[in-house]
């Protein structure tokens, strides 16, 4: 079998032979009704006849998500647009590593078997994944990804305190200034961000792609939604309006990681009362200014 580029055994440091130069992905699925994607690996396979997830090796200039998908859709017909990713774990050997990617359907999918790489695909409910036989790296790895399953990231945003944290007159042009702030967010909900630099009390491996909910008033109050960012417009006071939305967020979806964006003492206290987590508007500047240096500038 001739061996694409970014294909190929890999001798670790951890004195095991792994899957792809540039290191490997799987794309840990769930739809809600019906559990997590399962692939029987064929018998040929590395570490074949056992049950794991969907994926294989990191192309050159790939990222791991990107990986994740794509081998998903070719071995299960699963298309990547019904794939919204949540978050990734990775298992780094220095010399190798293995991303996990947590992601959800979009909408309902069938999974079929479309290569030879897999003899069956289940979904099972999460409950009775360990009653498989595992690959014994995911099946070590699996109670981890358990815990974060179906779990989202949501920033919720104070517009108007991040942008009075400004001091170059960002906030003289109010409605202007949102809609910078509305487009730089977006940009973070396509990239990503670890979870350690948004607060949340997890390991450095994890990283998430969060859903940005952005609480704005006064005359900024009607700036467009755009991909990846929700506006909710405050009718008065923009900090009761704050509290109202991550209360409902809570409520709705408890066990999702709540964070909120402001540096007013008296909101994060409110909003504390619900559980949230907070980031200061320093803090999110710095990482606009990470996603924006990820974020391939356009040719010509």
């Amino acid at each position: 079998m001739l061996l694409g580029e970014g294909e190929g055994f890999v001798s670790c440091a951890c004195g095991r032979r792994h899957w792809g130069p540039y290191g490997a992905a799987g794309l840990l699925l769930v739809d809600p009704l019906r559990g997590v994607l399962l692939q029987h690996r064929a018998v040929w396979t590395h570490h074949g006849s056992t049950w794991a997830l969907p994926g294989g090796a990191v192309l050159p200039g790939e990222t791991p998500a990107d990986a994740a998908i794509r081998e998903t859709e070719e071995e299960t017909t699963v298309p990547s647009e019904a794939v919204r990713v949540l978050a990734s774990c990775v298992e780094d050997h220095g010399t190798w590593c293995y991303t996990t990617v947590l992601a959800t359907v979009r909408n309902a999918v069938e999974a079929r078997v479309a290569n030879g790489e897999s003899t069956a695909l289940h979904w099972v409910p999460p409950d009775e994944v360990e009653g498989y036989r595992l690959h014994h790296d995911f099946a070590a790895a699996w109670p981890l990804l358990r815990e974060q399953l179906g779990r989202e990231l949501v920033l919720v945003v104070d517009a108007a305190n991040v942008i009075g944290a400004r001091p170059d007159g960002w906030w003289r042009d109010r409605a202007g200034a949102v809609a910078r702030l509305r487009d730089r967010l977006a940009v973070l909900s396509r990239v990503g961000v670890a979870a350690h630099r948004v607060g949340l009390d997890l390991e450095r491996r994890w990283c998430w792609w969060p859903r940005v909910v952005l609480v704005t008033e006064g005359k900024a109050r009607h700036v467009d939604e755009v991909e990846g960012v929700e506006i909710v417009a405050a009718p008065g006071e923009g900090d009761d309006t704050l509290v109202e939305t991550v209360a409902d967020l809570r409520s709705s979806r408890p066990r999702d990681h709540v964070v909120v964006v402001t540096a007013d003492r008296e909101l994060r206290r409110r909003a504390g009362e619900h559980g949230s987590a907070f980031l200061g508007p320093t803090e999110l500047w710095r990482l606009f200014d990470e996603s924006a240096a990820q974020t391939p500038k356009p040719q010509g």
